[in-house]
């Protein structure tokens, strides 16, 4: 069983998600974006690669995930041509895995909620007096929590130095997701964390005999919002591929 971050951004699940419980089965389906377009950037522990053969489900470009894992690949509507891999290849991409509840449809990936964190981004007014506000690249910290809420949190604005606006929001959860068939880096990087060796050791080993407060901690330490020295080992891609920030177009 594999572990797997994904992103639930707030307003989909303010529009038209049900909220859920560590310990829940949920079936989502799965985007994979260009973590740079998300929230302005700055992922680092969350970043997933996926490899494997391209196909075009009704419309929808996916790969099928080596070891099983249904991703759709996001697609940008601005631009000039289409970048993604055409179907019938194969290819090896990192980005950050989302939560897509509108548009197309395409196969679903389903398994077990294994940890919630509240994701909570600093937005700044692009201009003072403006009213209108963008994220700060990498102003953003992450609190667990035993479920995901309905509805997300702002602070009241305050006057930074330079005369912007500033707050903080809730943006969306990032949560850690088992799913049965497949393989991660997240899960080699669990296994590794608790000294379970490489070699030999089977899928979901990572996860059994843990107390499930205790794998929470544990892939809390393998989330955090800032990058870390060992970046780009297992668990950590070193860069998103060339994907874009939309979901899948299903005129091209």
């Amino acid at each position: 069983m594999g572990l797997w971050h994904v992103f639930y951004e707030d307003w989909q699940m303010e529009c038209c998600g049900t909220p859920f419980s560590v310990g829940d089965e949920v079936s989502w389906p799965l985007l994979l974006l260009d973590a740079d377009t998300v929230l302005g950037g700055g992922w680092h522990d969350q970043l997933t690669e996926v490899a494997g053969p391209v196909e075009d489900v009704g419309g929808v470009r996916m790969v099928r995930e080596e070891t099983g894992l249904p991703v759709a690949l996001g697609a940008d509507p601005d631009a000039e041509e289409d970048r993604r891999p055409e179907p019938g290849g194969r290819t090896r991409s990192a980005g950050l895995l989302s939560v897509e509840r509108h548009g197309a449809r395409w196969p679903e990936a389903g398994g077990l909620v294994r940890a919630v964190q509240v994701l909570t981004q600093t937005w700044a007014e692009t201009a003072p007096g403006s009213r209108s506000y963008e994220p700060v690249a990498g102003e953003r910290r992450l609190r667990p929590a035993d479920r995901c809420p309905k509805w997300f949190r702002e602070t009241e604005t305050e006057r930074a130095a330079d005369g912007r606006g500033r707050c903080s929001r809730e943006s969306g959860v990032v949560v850690t997701l088992e799913v049965p068939g497949t393989d991660s880096r997240l899960s080699h990087a669990v296994r590794e964390a608790r000294g379970i060796p490489r070699q030999g050791a089977e899928p979901g080993a990572e996860t059994r005999g843990i107390p499930a407060a205790d794998l929470m901690a544990l892939l809390g330490n393998l989330s955090t919002p800032r990058r870390r020295a060992r970046s780009g080992t297992a668990g950590w891609p070193t860069a998103p591929g060339p994907l874009a920030r939309g979901g899948p177009d299903e005129g091209r």
